[in-house]
């Protein structure tokens, strides 16, 4: 499969905090809640790990208009540095922590590269919500570090 960057929304941010803390929060799929920007994550699944690694399936309680149920693979870790998951529409969810002194720099990304509907992520306005709600989730990592 041939990478595109332009199907790739990337924002990145300064947090206070060594990656080795802000990782340990995204790798506990039962913290999501805490600092996602799009407002769709309820809670993880009874049966979610309580700490990914590659290869690992967790589900999450979502909602957006209606309540449901959606269960992501870690396709992408390397401990303290990257994370990322997809689920079965196959875009993914990508987030690569950069030490900066004291600080780490926080990349997330929406990445539909793989998408297996693209016409459905346009006609839901994906990539307009995604933007918002990743600048949103940025937002609430540095506030969470903020001391």
């Amino acid at each position: 499969m041939t990478h595109d960057p332009n199907k790739v929304i990337s924002l990145s941010v300064m947090v206070p905090s060594p990656p080795g803390a802000i990782f340990d929060l995204l790798a506990d799929p039962r913290r999501h809640h805490e600092f996602d920007g799009s407002g769709s994550v309820r809670a993880a699944r009874v049966n979610a790990p309580a700490r990914l690694t590659l290869g690992a399936k967790f589900g999450m309680r979502m909602r957006i208009g209606l309540p449901y149920n959606i269960t992501n693979t870690v396709v992408e870790f390397e401990e303290g540095r990257r994370i990322a998951w997809r689920h079965f529409g196959g875009h993914i969810w990508r987030y690569i922590l950069e030490p900066v002194g004291d600080e780490t720099k926080v990349t997330e990304e929406f990445d539909w590269n793989g998408a297996r509907s693209e016409r459905m992520l346009r006609t839901m306005n994906a990539f307009e919500k995604n933007a918002k709600a990743i600048q949103r989730t940025l937002d609430n990592l540095v506030e969470r570090f903020d001391d």
